[in-house]
């Protein structure tokens, strides 16, 4: 655990410029817009150890699988969102003298992320090799209003000499991905030109054939003076720089300001990115960095005013919660239903940028609650669109008769994970995209996306469920073998209760959703018999007998429900047993001592009891959690949110707090020792969900909004804000509660067990359900 960042309700704030925290650094310093994203890497020349990164949402290469074995149906490639090329660069020389961070005497280093405007901000002085001093103060950001464009003001002032400066703004289309399983580089050039000011780079990647063109214009000032200079064109081959050279006095201030674009072919025609790229840097250079500032702030300042939680009394949970929500919304806007959220989103290369089972069980929920319904709905169609590719998978793995098995990683809709028992065997994925569509209804209360995109896909899930079961002679019942649950520190288990459950769950919740098309589109439903060849009286019928007769592993004795068969067989030391400085155990004990080990990476039987919870009573969930939690290392960014919420369920708040606050500054404070690698981005939408369902108490039984809310100790106050259902309410709670619908029309609240009608503009005003 790190604690170099300073606490601010609003920003994110480094002081001093320590090389090892270099790649955190750049991690957390991330901005992007959904459309393209940036590490936080220097604008100069760094020669010390830093991960170089800019992507454009969707742009991906099939990376071969690097394992020297292959089993039938198993992914061929990892796809990865490439490094694409690099468009913030301005290297300073003075008198051939290049500036260095890694190099120089830096002092009086500040870096700074308003979290309110996505503006990143670098200052600091410099004292070359030469002696010679500079201040610098660097500003960029990437356009919330335009996508495509991205804005850099630098600004380099002389303490202590005049001499020679000369200045190289350029584009580097030569870049690698630090994971590339076989040293390769994924682009090839198409073509670039400069001229004056401008330059244009195009590329094109390897197999996949994407294109994508940067453009730049760079403008330089002396003192608030425009630069009357003729650049030098530098052109390599994957490069292309202008070349500025002047003297600097003493004293005077050099402005760079650098418009750039970024374009890919997922967006635009091939043939005519370039003039695309051309008109939109010439758009960004005439309105100027300040008025392109100006507009890209309106978006964000709607976006807050939906989705921001307020914290009085804690700022390091204050700036934890709106990091995590900042970062979301940068990484992901739903205006495009082919994209989806990689669990490192623009931060970094692990994971590939692919989409895992985050999306649905904790992306979700955060933009049902903070964004548009539209946003919600085209993760579900990312899904829908890929059904087709998820029978596929299905198929290269024995399953049939339209049996779908969505990939447990993917960008394109096939598998492309490259471990076997989490390829194979996490196919707990596939009850999360089902849960994601009930939750989407039920939140909503859409039902026309049952019909037919919701129904299509549960049946080919409920395919898949109904194959993948098998009879056990010796326990009378079906059961669930070779499988990983989301504790990957098991593999290879039998009758993991989470599967098993999301199985028996989806195939009652299919039966259900079967009903309702019949009832309410016979016509629709009548199409989909012929076009799925849906055997409804045959296949429900064994579908009706796995929900009665489904074998979950219990213990009589202890009154729990195991995590699958044989877990009892484990020695039993809770975490607090262990030697604390081997944690995390990830990092420091073998694999195989790890799946001997009882220790739980991450929610598991309880990611189920979250799920379903008012089917156990509140005794139930105490004896499941204390047993569960005692266990779990939490070696998973997305395991402390789930056990939050449930503990703030049986009444312990302190616990709630705690986990809260793990989940909220993971990153900031780097808890796992891997924010280098990039944030954990589809996790941060479990820390809305922690505040909002722990400390809101809120939840959405049967199509009804229930809140149940507490607040901290240690806090004067919270508010946040939740889109339902056509309303936007405002939640505030101190020692009163204040809960106001601020859209037109009325919705229907249950707030601490009593149900109130709120219309526009009401504010309903209660003291633990007394109405005030």
């Amino acid at each position: 655990m790190k604690d170099y960042i300073i606490h601010s309700e609003w920003k994110v704030i480094e002081e001093g410029f320590n090389p090892t925290n270099n790649r955190v650094s750049e991690s957390i310093f991330s901005i992007g817009n959904g459309h393209t994203g940036q590490r936080a890497n220097f604008e100069e020349k760094y020669s010390g150890d830093s991960l170089q990164g800019n992507y454009l949402a969707g742009v991906y290469y099939p990376d071969k699988t690097r394992v020297g074995w292959w089993k039938n149906g198993y992914p061929e490639y990892f796809a990865k969102i490439l490094n694409a090329a690099n468009w913030i660069g301005i290297h300073m020389e003075i008198e051939g003298e290049e500036l260095d961070l890694a190099t120089a005497a830096v002092r009086d280093f500040r870096r700074e992320l308003d979290m309110r405007t996505a503006l990143l901000t670098r200052s600091f002085v410099a004292t070359m090799a030469s002696g010679k001093q500079v201040e610098v103060v660097a500003k960029r950001f990437l356009s919330m209003k335009q996508q495509e464009l991205g804005a850099i003001q630098y600004q380099l002032r002389s303490l202590n000499f005049s001499a020679a400066v000369q200045v190289t703004s350029f584009m580097d289309g030569d870049v690698m991905n630090e994971d590339s399983n076989y040293d390769e580089k994924f682009w090839d050039e198409v073509e670039k030109e400069a001229q004056g000011q401008e330059a244009f780079l195009c590329m094109r990647t390897k197999k996949t054939g994407f294109y994508a063109c940067n453009g730049q214009h760079t403008r330089l000032r002396v003192d608030g003076k425009a630069l009357d200079a003729n650049p030098e064109v530098l052109q390599k081959e994957k490069q292309v720089a202008t070349v500025f050279k002047l003297h600097l006095k003493e004293g005077e201030e050099l402005l760079v300001e650098k418009f750039a674009s970024m374009t890919s072919s997922l967006h635009y025609k091939k043939d005519v990115m370039m003039a695309h790229s051309k008109q939109a840097v010439q758009h960004a250079q005439q309105k100027g960095f300040d008025q392109l500032f100006a507009e890209h702030c309106q978006v964000w300042e709607k976006k807050w005013e939906t989705a921001d939680v307020e914290i009085k009394g804690d700022v390091a949970a204050q700036q934890g919660i709106r990091f995590n929500i900042f970062q979301l919304m940068q990484t992901y806007t739903g205006d495009d239903e082919r994209l989806n959220i990689g669990p490192k989103g623009f931060t970094g290369e692990k994971y590939g940028g692919v989409t895992y089972w985050d999306t649905e069980a904790y992306c979700l929920p955060f933009f049902l609650g903070t964004a548009p319904e539209k946003v919600a709905k085209n993760l579900l169609m990312y899904r829908y669109k890929h059904l087709d590719k998820a029978i596929e998978n299905a198929e290269k793995l024995g399953f049939y008769h339209g049996a779908a098995l969505y990939p447990m990683v993917t960008i394109n809709g096939e598998e492309c994970h490259n471990e076997w028992e989490i390829t194979f065997e996490e196919i707990h994925r596939n009850g999360a995209i089902a849960y994601a569509i009930y939750h989407y209804i039920n939140y909503t209360g859409d039902r026309q996306y049952l019909a037919p995109y919701g129904f299509e896909v549960l049946l080919g899930i409920s395919r898949f469920w109904a194959q993948r079961v098998n009879w056990s002679e010796a326990k009378q019942a079906y059961v669930m073998l070779g499988v990983t649950g989301p504790n990957e520190y098991e593999n290879n288990v039998n009758n993991n209760f989470h599967t098993n459950k999301m199985a028996v769950w989806t195939l009652s919740y299919t039966l259900e959703v079967i009903e309702y098309i019949k009832r309410d589109h016979p016509y629709l439903f009548e199409e989909m018999i012929q076009k799925w060849k849906f055997n409804e009286l045959q296949e429900t019928a064994v579908w009706r007998e796995i929900i009665d007769k489904m074998y979950f592993p219990y213990d009589e004795q202890s009154g729990l429900y195991l995590q699958q068969d044989g877990f009892l067989d484990k020695e039993i030391l809770p975490v607090q047993q262990m030697n604390q400085e081997e944690r995390p155990i990830n990092q420091n004990w073998s694999w195989d001592r790890i799946l001997r080990s009882c220790y739980i990476k991450q929610a598991d039987t309880l990611q189920s009891f979250y799920w379903f919870q008012d089917e156990f009573d509140r005794e139930t969930l105490t004896r499941h959690f204390d047993f569960y939690e005692s266990l779990t290392v939490h070696e998973s960014s997305l395991s402390p949110c789930v056990h939050g919420i449930l503990a703030a369920r049986i009444g312990r708040p302190e616990k709630s707090y705690e986990l809260y606050l793990r989940t909220a500054r993971l990153d900031l404070d780097d808890y796992n020792n891997d924010t280098e690698d990039g944030l954990h981005i589809t996790s941060m939408a479990g820390t809305w969900m922690a505040f909002v369902e722990s400390f809101g108490g809120m939840r959405v039984k049967n199509g009804q909004l229930l809140l149940d809310p507490f607040i901290p100790e240690s806090w004067e106050s919270y508010s946040f804000k939740l889109n339902y259902r056509g309303s936007h309410l405002e939640i505030q709670m101190s020692d009163e509660l204040k809960i106001t619908n601020h859209n037109p029309g009325s919705v229907s609240v249950t707030i601490w067990g009593k149900e109130y009608e709120l219309v526009e503009n009401q504010e309903v005003v209660l003291n633990k359900g007394i109405k005030i």
